[in-house]
């Protein structure tokens, strides 16, 4: 649990900073909207696909969280719109084996975690930030937002989220990054 004087600092070994960078694998999908779809399958009862008009249909939510990158920064009090990942799994289903979920992007990105840290109250698909629509190289239209987590788990240009009884690493998780990601215990690497 995070404590108030907790959030009022930066992690260990963070440094608060106001702009944003932007950082990715160098890799930029091109994106039509008109095909975009986000897949959602694995164990659950209600596999389903979503367009963009029908993925904006979905009850919307704004929250307020921080940004902590593994290469040392945080961003305090960002404000995002999306749709609670909760709200993509009540749509879904899942069944008792789904323990974990393991998440896609249109660049070849992927990331992971316990299905009980995906259904935290303020993780969410967000497709807006600070007021406007989420910027192309901040991961628009729709970035997963992982908030107590290093932002490695904060995917860009999600299209698939898959829930599985067995655990699937990312990207950087096999290649040596921590799989917890706590940025308050410092959980940069395995």
């Amino acid at each position: 649990m995070i404590t108030d004087m907790e959030k009022q600092k930066p992690p260990p070994n963070q440094r608060a900073i106001e702009d944003f960078p932007v950082l990715d694998l160098g890799i930029y999908p091109k994106i039509d909207m008109k095909s975009w779809r986000l897949t959602i399958d694995g164990d659950i009862d209600n596999p389903f696909s979503l367009s963009w008009d029908e993925f904006m249909a979905l009850p919307k939510v704004e929250l307020v969280t921080d940004f902590h990158c593994v290469t040392g920064w945080s961003r305090f009090d960002n404000k995002w719109e999306g749709v609670l990942f909760k709200t993509i799994a009540e749509k879904a289903k899942p069944k008792p084996s789904a323990q974990h979920v393991y998440l896609e992007s249109l660049d070849g990105y992927s990331t992971n975690m316990p299905l009980e840290v995906a259904m935290d109250d303020d993780v969410l698909l967000a497709f807006g930030f600070e007021g406007k629509p989420l910027e192309y190289e901040h991961g628009g239209p729709l970035r997963l937002i992982v908030p107590k987590k290093y932002a490695y788990k904060s995917a860009k240009w999600v299209t698939r989220v898959t829930f599985l009884a067995q655990e699937k690493l990312g990207y950087w998780e096999l290649r040596g990054y921590s799989n917890s990601a706590d940025p308050w215990k410092e959980e940069r690497y395995s």
